[in-house]
């Protein structure tokens, strides 16, 4: 784990990931808060490509906590079978459904302790509602984002509370609406796991990672 970086370092590489892509979106597809809050339900030790594909026809019919209830379980999981754990996500999206047009009147709601009562929807998964949709700046830290934070000192803690504390503390406000979209792709696509493409990133001249590829 690097040392955590000071503010002027961290101030330009995103002022770089700014310059790069103003505007970076989540990858996972959505018509409205709630077809981004099952997609996101559904990520969970998927790819967000798997869980694009099993949902395009998927949120054609069943758009709605109402709809979805319509469809049923078995319909549901007719068309999300391809993701992992399908059977239990399919049984958390029929719960959550059924609360949110019950308690809800249908809509999704705006605070993080309200989502994080749904069946399936943790932190990660109501702040990534609260920051696409409600345009909070909430940091939902997952894989990509807490071993870029560790390894580039741009958020460094040993546990995802840790670094999401890091985030809303270190990075300059202008930057918080995008910081975790902006980390996630650089570890996605740049500060891979194995054999991160350093010779291919922004920020190398900035980063304190020891074991640099060339």
């Amino acid at each position: 784990m690097a040392s955590q970086l000071d503010y002027h370092a961290i101030h330009e590489i995103f002022t770089r990931f700014h310059a790069s892509e103003p505007e970076p979106k989540g990858e996972l597809e959505h018509v409205n808060a709630f077809t981004l809050l099952v997609a996101v339900a559904l990520s969970a030790q998927a790819t967000d490509a798997g869980v694009n594909k099993a949902t395009r026809a998927l949120f054609k019919i069943a758009d709605t906590p109402e709809k979805m209830l319509a469809l049923g379980e078995d319909g549901l999981i007719e068309h999300i079978k391809t993701i992992g754990l399908f059977r239990q996500k399919a049984k958390n999206v029929m719960k959550l459904s059924r609360i949110l047009a019950e308690d809800y009147e249908g809509q999704v709601p705006s605070s993080r302790a309200a989502l994080m009562t749904l069946p399936g929807v943790g932190r990660k998964t109501a702040n990534v509602v609260l920051n696409m949709w409600f345009h909070f700046p909430a940091q939902a830290v997952d894989t990509h984002i807490f071993r870029v934070g560790n390894r580039t000192g741009i958020a460094a803690g040993k546990t995802v509370e840790t670094v999401e504390r890091a985030i809303e503390d270190n990075i300059p406000v202008e930057f918080q609406q995008h910081a975790h979209h902006w980390l996630i792709l650089h570890g996605r696509y740049i500060c891979v796991a194995r054999k991160p493409k350093c010779g291919a990133c922004l920020i190398r001249d900035l980063c304190p990672y020891e074991e640099k590829t060339l």
